[in-house]
């Protein structure tokens, strides 16, 4: 597949990354790098977040540095990838905490409206979908376009090489079969989010203002 497939634009789709895990051998992450390498072997461009650093949501202003640096990458980001491990039966602390400092918009930006999102978890025992269910609710929630494949890993721990790489199996396959998804409806979408995401409620709210500035109570 071409990067230039059905795109009218003149850059490759760019996808950010958010992981869940702070732990040096890091399965989300891990899985998170080799679902980029595998995207990036189709054309994407790819960044990733760092969560170390970045305070606990509400603590600090928004000004500070960390939550700058994310909420500008995900601006930059025309699709993005979630992964986490399941912990209790659910996300970590650690991606909610990404995700509850991205605004639904920013003065009249949406920094996640109109995004595409895949999701991947990883588990410590047999596979589960709790995760993922969870960061596709959370997907809606911030309006981004969830593709409908997904990859959950089960006992990740048997699933990579010493060196991070993971081994050749069903899952792996299937991360391939998700950033494959990604790329696509990424590259299909891009160049019509405005009009998909075009709302007569949102159409509605802009007249009355324009209409209220234009003429202001005295």
């Amino acid at each position: 597949m071409q990067a230039g497939d059905g795109n009218s634009f003149d850059h490759p789709p760019r996808i950010l990354f958010l992981y869940g895990s702070l732990r040096d051998r890091s399965y989300s992450r891990l899985a998170a790098e080799e679902a980029a390498q595998i995207i990036q072997e189709f054309g994407a461009e790819v960044r990733f977040f760092d969560p170390r650093e970045l305070p606990l949501y509400g603590s600090v202003p928004d000004t500070h540095l960390k939550v700058q640096e994310l909420r500008s990458l995900s601006l930059w980001s025309e699709g993005q990838v979630w992964s986490s491990p399941e912990m209790h039966g659910t996300i970590t602390g650690i991606l909610k905490n990404q995700i509850d400092w991205i605004p639904l918009s920013i003065g009249a930006v949406r920094p996640t409206q109109g995004r595409t999102l895949a999701v991947m978890q990883v588990s410590g025992g047999s596979q589960s979908f709790n995760a993922v269910n969870t960061m596709r609710l959370l997907g809606r929630w911030m309006r981004m376009f969830t593709i409908p494949n997904q990859s959950s890993i089960a006992k990740a721990y048997q699933e990579f090489h010493d060196d991070g790489t993971m081994k050749d199996s069903p899952y792996r396959d299937r991360v391939i079969d998700v950033m494959e998804e990604l790329y696509k409806f990424t590259l299909l979408l891009r160049d019509k989010v405005d009009y998909l995401t075009d709302r007569h409620s949102e159409r509605k709210e802009r007249k009355q203002e324009e209409s209220q500035s234009l003429h202001p109570k005295l």
